[in-house]
Formats: C-alpha cells, structure tokens, sequence
C-alpha cells in the first residue's frame, strides 16, 4: 500500500529536518510512487556532465536531487508558519485547503 503524497508542484513548502532545516522554496517536481519531491535549491547537489550538443563544455553542474516528501511541510505566507493540507469538499468539488487558516490553496 502506498500513501498518497499531499504536496503539489509549484506549492511553497519548508524543509523541516536535515542537512537544508529551514529553508524554504516551491515544489520543482513531484514523485509520488516513490514518495520525494525536487524543491528548488533545496538539496544541492554536483553533476559532472560530458560535452554534448546541449552544453558543448560539460563540467560540474550544480542542481537540485529530490529528498522525502516527509521531511517538507506546506509553508503558509499569511500566517507565517507550516500547515498540513486538507481536503474539503465545497459546492461539490474537492478543494485543498490549509488546515489552520482554511484558506484555499
């Protein structure tokens, strides 16, 4: 059984365990199968690519490497703090929404 990831491209999440504790940047890219998520310059990490058509240089690349859906949180500007995601069904559609302020997301 595999559980559901509640994070989105393109939300504002924070990092809320290891080595990036703190910083905060949107949802690049998500992986729900496996549970991680890409978020920008958040997890940093060095390629080394070969000169190709695409970069005729090559060289070390710096980009970003996905890290466990669990160790982001949905940030919340308004209230400035972290929130979980719910699901509210309203005029017959399911919208998320944030769980303290209930705003929609």
């Amino acid at each position: 059984m595999r559980k559901k990831l509640n994070l989105k491209k393109g939300d504002y999440v924070v990092v809320i365990s290891g080595e990036d504790k703190g910083k905060k940047g949107h949802i690049l890219r998500a992986f729900p199968s496996t549970g991680r998520v890409i978020v920008e310059k958040v997890n940093m990490i060095k390629k080394h690519a070969k000169p190709s058509q695409r970069n005729p240089q090559g060289g070390i690349i710096n980009k970003e490497a996905p890290i466990m859906a669990s160790k982001v949180m949905l940030f919340n500007e308004k209230l400035n703090t972290v929130s979980k995601p719910v699901i509210q069904i309203r005029e017959g559609r399911r919208i998320r929404v944030c769980k303290k302020s209930g705003d929609e997301l």
